[in-house]
């Protein structure tokens, strides 16, 4: 048994389709099926259900496959290590960020940390704080910026900020003249709330269930500006992170309080407790503990 049989197969299992595994690997499909084939001969055992159209891991495929990425990720673990040593200082890490909110919070870190280390490149891709979870779970990301509560037997957290969520109404809704408001009185108020892939959907309908109460949705969206004209429009309320409703000055909205019960909202960086992390990376990690975010929107 070798590393490229490991590595072959687990390209065959990851796209289930020997031509797709064959153009990442720029190798040939009849190579790719005779490497897998003395696999299976060696172990004595059949990993592939060829019957398909589509290839199916067998049950000791999928134990095959769960063990050699494991030790692809060794390997590559292995070489990162040898190459910080070559490169000191020098490397990119990827983030996956909330759109927004996190642009409140890294302009100045960013650009910090880049006066501290040029020759590390920083990649930031928008997900929402859900999909940030999914990405960091596929390896597709190094550390992102998500809503706590997260598992932290997996992973390990840098706190961000932590806020209070508020209501926003329009400036000719009867609570625009309030200054709190218990989440009870709210019951009867049509809620724009954001998709189920927004941890802030999560956290708004938790609240009302606690409090006893099933919030009236109205409209669902993926969009912040689009969730605030709407309520400035009298379409409905929402909740959002008093930076953000500190931002709405140009809109006829007026941000309440919610005093009963107090809804936190945490954001944090997130990363694997149980994968290796590049200079880069704990650089970056290093930075932004000793130069936590600061922004005028708080």
């Amino acid at each position: 048994m070798d590393i490229k049989q490991l590595h072959y197969f687990a390209e065959v299992a990851k796209h289930k389709n020997f031509t797709k595994a064959s153009q990442v690997l720029f190798v040939s499909q009849p190579s790719i099926s005779k490497m897998i084939k003395s696999l299976e001969d060696e172990l004595g055992v059949t990993l592939l259900d060829r019957s398909d159209r589509e290839i199916v891991l067998t049950d000791t495929g999928k134990l095959v496959n769960e063990k050699a990425l494991k030790i692809l990720q060794m390997l590559e673990d292995l070489s990162s290590s040898v190459n910080e040593l070559v490169h000191v200082q020098r490397g990119k890490v990827t983030m996956g960020i909330m759109p927004t909110i996190s642009a409140l919070l890294f302009p100045k870190i960013i650009a910090g940390f880049k006066k501290r280390y040029p020759k590390i490149e920083i990649q930031m891709v928008e997900y929402s704080a859900k999909q940030v979870m999914m990405q960091m779970e596929q390896g597709n990301i190094d550390f992102g910026v998500t809503v706590l509560p997260v598992n932290t037997r997996l992973y390990r957290t840098v706190s961000l900020l932590t806020e209070e969520l508020v209501v926003i109404v329009s400036s000719h809704h009867w609570l625009a003249g309030r200054k709190s408001v218990s989440l009870t009185e709210l019951q009867n108020e049509p809620f724009i709330l954001f998709t189920k892939e927004f941890a802030l959907h999560d956290v708004v309908e938790q609240a009302c269930l606690q409090a006893g109460f099933e919030p009236k949705v109205a409209h669902l969206t993926s969009l912040w500006d689009f969730c605030c004209e709407m309520v400035a429009s009298q379409l409905g309320i929402s909740l959002i992170p008093r930076s953000m409703a500190n931002r709405l000055h140009h809109l006829a909205i007026h941000a309440v309080t919610v005093s009963q019960p107090e809804i936190a909202w945490e954001l944090a960086l997130i990363y694997p407790r149980d994968k290796y992390l590049s200079y880069a990376s704990r650089a970056f990690i290093s930075y932004l503990k000793a130069n936590p975010p600061n922004h005028p929107g708080l």
